[in-house]
């Protein structure tokens, strides 16, 4: 009783004061809100102490100003959306909600740049800038919904990094308020600076242990002429990576260059698709072609050359967007159909160099061996060898147990071949345990000092990134 009055008198002070200061109607307090924003898409579930929703740098500024000085948790969330717990207040305190941030200050089509709040639906941005006939290339599976600064915060990719890169590859400057509320701008609204460390680089992919951004300055392309999708059937997955790696070293670089195994191609048939998969097909994949409509076509004979010279079944061109549309289909109805197969999954992101991908699919099936109750599946961005790898098991601790230790020796195996334990996804606390497994003790000592010194008191998404 005593725990609940005081977490209550807790709860009532913080709301009390944020309200002083930034304005009660952009501050929540009942337990039917704050239970909504006790989780992300890692599913975990811890309760804040109160949720903030500030309109403004200033509002940032202070509401870290006040955290700092009473050493209270601070949390940054767009929009939730992220999987390893980046969003989630594992130690109660202060969430900061960006959704009502979400102005496109300027889009600069003369400089190839836009200006936005982190709040702006990554979507929303490409559709807009879309209308200058310009491309914001990063492209996570969420963009529908996630925000720029979630996406800046985690460094996310997506289909198009094989021919666009990342979202770091796009970030020019940052507006960004610090743990003790003073605000700092990093980076220039130029495509080219080199002046002074790249602090911008620093706080891309940070995951909000060391700033907030409250404005972004994104560098645009040109937009595409045309786009081409094909989707490609295969008898075994080594005709479809060996495939894969053609393209590219015949100096073809697709737009996105997507890989689907047989547990996926499983999952999906049926699954809200129009595509027909035939049962002698174990491996697909996803191919886009994009530019000026001259060379895409060529681009596309070319590529059709190689995968039916290294053994494809079938090659279906999408004829219109609509048909476009349902090749892709094929690949967005995967997450949702893997649940058919269990009703838990872990998913990793991991990614290691193009020449390792077979080998580490082929160690990927060997652990498998070793855990026969539980399922996996594995699909992703093959053009830059990041898989997503899918461990699914059914309700019990003892189950979940297992696919955690399946999931470690399929990490350490990554590591082992010279990759990376997240191509997107980022830490959280989900992997925390696991940074060590990539990182030297140096190394990591040097991001532990660079923490201390921009966050001393530890307020800034604790919990995240480090244990």
């Amino acid at each position: 009783m005593n725990t609940t009055a005081n977490k209550k008198s807790k709860t009532d002070g913080l709301t009390q004061e944020l309200s002083r200061l930034i304005g009660k109607e952009n501050v929540l307090h009942i337990l039917e809100d704050r239970i909504c924003y006790s989780y992300d898409g890692s599913k975990q579930k811890y309760l804040p102490d109160v949720v903030v929703r500030p309109q403004s740098t200033q509002h940032v500024s202070t509401i870290l100003q006040f955290a700092h000085e009473h050493e209270i948790p601070a949390y940054p969330r767009g929009a939730g959306s992220g999987l390893t717990g980046g969003a989630v207040p594992l130690r109660g305190g202060i969430v900061l909600d960006f959704t009502q941030m979400n102005r496109i200050v300027e889009i600069i089509p003369e400089d190839l740049t836009a200006t936005v709040e982190p709040g702006v639906v990554t979507q929303t941005l490409q559709s807009e800038v879309a209308k200058h006939k310009l491309f914001y290339p990063p492209d996570p599976a969420s963009a529908p919904f996630s925000t720029i600064g979630g996406n800046v915060a985690e460094c996310s990719g997506g289909i198009t990094g094989l021919k666009y890169g990342v979202t770091r590859d796009y970030i020019l400057s940052l507006e960004v308020v610090l743990a003790d509320g003073s605000i700092i701008h990093t980076g220039r609204k130029t495509l080219k600076s080199v002046t002074g460390y790249d602090l911008t680089r620093l706080f891309v992919g940070s995951e909000g242990t060391l700033g907030v951004f409250t404005q972004i300055t994104v560098k645009l392309l040109p937009l595409p002429e045309k786009i081409e999708t094909l989707l490609v059937f295969f008898a075994t997955p080594q005709d479809a990576v060996k495939s894969a790696s053609q393209i590219i070293f015949n100096n073809l670089l697709p737009r996105a260059l997507e890989f689907i195994d047989k547990s996926s191609i499983t999952c999906i048939k049926g699954y809200n698709q129009e595509i027909q998969i035939p049962a002698e097909v174990n491996a697909l994949l996803l191919i886009d072609i994009d530019g000026r409509e001259s060379s895409v076509k060529t681009e596309a004979s070319l590529i059709e050359k190689i995968v039916l010279e290294n053994r494809a079944l079938k090659v279906i061109p999408a004829k219109s967007h609509k048909e476009r549309d349902a090749l892709w289909e094929v690949r967005r109805a995967i997450s949702p159909a893997l649940y058919n197969i269990a009703p838990y999954k872990i998913n990793e992101d991991i990614c290691v160099p193009r020449s390792r991908i077979l080998e580490i699919l082929d160690r990927i099936a060997d652990i498998h061996k070793r855990y026969p109750s539980l399922k996996v599946a594995s699909f992703g961005h093959i053009g830059d060898g990041n898989i997503h790898v899918n461990v699914m098991y059914d309700k019990g601790e003892q189950q979940k147990a297992l696919a955690e230790k399946m999931i470690e020796e399929i990490l350490r195996n990554t590591v082992e071949v010279g990759g990376t334990i997240s191509g997107e996804h980022g830490i959280g606390n989900v992997k925390s345990a696991f940074l060590s497994l990539e990182i030297p003790p140096g190394e990591l000592k040097i991001m532990k000092d660079i923490k201390q010194l921009l966050d001393p008191k530890g307020i800034l998404n604790p919990g995240k990134m480090f244990r």
